[in-house]
């Protein structure tokens, strides 16, 4: 009989603490990651740098805040908005920016073809403050997982000005990039135009 009571209790007590397990987390996303692969050893001069992988790196939602000096693109002040990323097919991707600046809120629309190959990028860019051009970068890495996109644009027109822009992405991490950004008007010297940040949303 005792042992019976004890078997009893044994099973209350197993069943209660069942019932106050916490449910299991809902599955995450995996996290980016870096390129580089882990090699177990200190790179050498002579190790190869992976091709950028622009699927694995790019598509998703970023947030950026920018600082902007005066220019025919708008006027100085505090940009801040969205920047996503999503894949078209397996060279073309696009990107739509949806910021607020000094003068308002606007969207930026890019579509751009990626050739691994040539290790170059390609894109078209429409601007709802009244403009449009398109840009060519050459794409580098290093063997530290880092990677340079170097943006020239073709010259356009803002606000009855000759602009071209310069765009120096530098790829720091899985989760965030930096754009050095220099500007010319009218044939002028380029200038700096910002360098902000883009930080990838993981959730």
């Amino acid at each position: 009989m005792k042992r019976l009571f004890v078997a009893a209790c044994l099973l209350v007590s197993a069943s209660g603490a069942a019932a106050q397990q916490p449910p299991a987390p809902p599955p995450q996303a995996p996290l980016p990651k870096g390129q580089m692969p882990v090699l177990g050893r200190p790179t050498e001069s002579t190790d190869a740098v992976p091709v950028f992988n622009f699927d694995d790196y790019f598509p998703g939602a970023w947030d950026f805040e920018w600082n902007v000096p005066e220019s025919p693109i708008g006027p100085a002040g505090s940009v801040t908005g969205t920047t996503v990323y999503t894949k078209v097919d397996a060279t073309t991707y696009e990107a739509e920016t949806k910021a607020e600046g000094p003068a308002g809120a606007f969207t930026i629309k890019e579509r751009m073809v990626y050739d691994s190959d040539a290790k170059t990028i390609t894109k078209q860019v429409t601007d709802s403050r009244g403009f449009s051009y398109s840009s060519k970068a050459t794409v580098a890495g290093d063997l530290g997982g880092i990677y340079n996109i170097l943006f020239t644009s073709d010259t356009f027109v803002a606000q009855g000005q000759k602009v071209q822009l310069k765009e120096a992405v530098r790829t720091m991490s899985p989760f965030n990039y930096r754009v050095a950004t220099t500007l010319s008007v009218d044939g002028g010297p380029f200038t700096n135009f910002g360098n902000p940040w883009w930080r990838k949303q993981t959730k």
